[in-house]
């Protein structure tokens, strides 16, 4: 069995466990931290909210991103800005139908999260409001690969491309 939990991003001076946003994560783990007060932190949970990601980016004034890993086949990301809101993509898109199944209403993965050339294009822009420059095509290979083979792999890749955790 694969892992089942979300991994927090944000940049803060403090320790995101401590914010308000994500008060009702208790256990959260520091994984790793980057330059600039980037942290990255670990939610064990198959069941549980973490909190809102929207919420961490008002309270922080600083982009904040959630990756739900779903048994090491694919990740939910949600995203948001202080600025330019939210938007949600996943990785693994194969994985992710898989595990979506077909709904009652024909429903597929591209109606439940944007398609790799949007989710591209909306990380560049949460990259920039961040500080950092990027460009959509490191982003967009990121999108559109399978896990190799654990989706965790896939996400910290993401965030080494949107220049906020280095791999």
């Amino acid at each position: 069995m694969g892992y089942w939990g979300y991994y927090v991003v944000g940049r803060s001076e403090r320790p995101l466990a401590e914010l308000d946003a994500l008060g009702a994560a208790h256990g959260m783990a520091l994984r790793t931290t980057a330059p600039d007060g980037w942290q990255v932190w670990e939610y064990p949970s198959g069941d549980g909210d973490v909190g809102s990601m929207n919420t961490l980016a008002r309270e922080t004034g600083a982009p904040a991103l959630f990756g739900y890993v779903m048994n090491s086949d694919c990740v939910v990301v949600e995203a948001a800005g202080p600025g330019s809101g939210a938007w949600t993509t996943c990785l693994a898109r194969t994985a992710m139908a898989a595990h979506l199944g077909q709904s009652e209403e024909g429903l597929t993965v591209d109606d439940y999260f944007l398609e790799p050339s949007d989710a591209a294009a909306r990380a560049v822009a949460w990259a920039a409001e961040a500080g950092h420059t990027v460009v959509a095509e490191p982003l967009l290979a990121v999108l559109t690969a399978d896990a190799d083979p654990l989706a965790e792999n896939l996400l910290f890749r993401f965030l080494d491309r949107l220049g906020v955790v280095p791999l």
